[in-house]
């Protein structure tokens, strides 16, 4: 039986969600499928992502085959990672501890690339909100001052040319 893991659509009209499964490659995108192996949020920024690593490597070890966009999140989530360390420790390329630490390495440079990712949006987020604060406070300042009554002054010209003329 040829598997595939794929995304299969859960969610409403315009707000989707997603579960990463291992399913059967006849069967439809949304039916039965052998085991959930996560679930995909792209709604969020940065999306969310919730994966088995374990169980995800199991079933590309057994032969499942990723479409495309599976592939991108199992990539970016590290699971094309640990399969290809596994491979290496069934080579006798590396020990268990080794590839666990590059492994482990490797997810917490990750981490930190997502949370500085976080942290651009909210920063960029508060600046345009301060943008768009001043923004405010000058169209509310050049209304008021559109709406304020006009002062004569032609007395006080008056007075200062003839202060002038003496």
């Amino acid at each position: 039986m040829p598997v595939k893991i794929r995304l299969q659509r859960h969610g409403k009209k315009g707000k989707p969600f997603y579960w990463i499964v291992a399913a059967d490659s006849r069967a439809k995108r949304d039916g039965k499928f052998l085991e959930k192996l996560g679930v995909y949020s792209p709604t969020t920024n940065p999306a969310t992502i919730d994966i088995n690593v374990d169980s995800a490597v199991q079933w590309l070890e057994n032969g499942a085959q990723p479409t495309d966009t599976a592939k991108a999140i199992l990539s970016y989530k590290g699971v094309l990672l640990k399969k290809h360390l596994k491979g290496g420790v069934a080579k006798g390329a590396l020990t268990e501890e080794q590839a666990e630490a590059k492994f482990t390495a490797w997810l917490e440079e990750k981490a930190a690339k997502i949370e500085a990712k976080k942290d651009g949006l909210s920063k960029a987020e508060a600046e345009a909100r301060a943008k768009a604060l001043e923004a405010e406070k000058a169209a509310n300042e050049a209304r008021i001052a559109a709406q304020a009554p006009v002062v004569e002054e032609a007395p006080a010209d008056e007075a200062e040319a003839s202060n002038e003329e003496e």
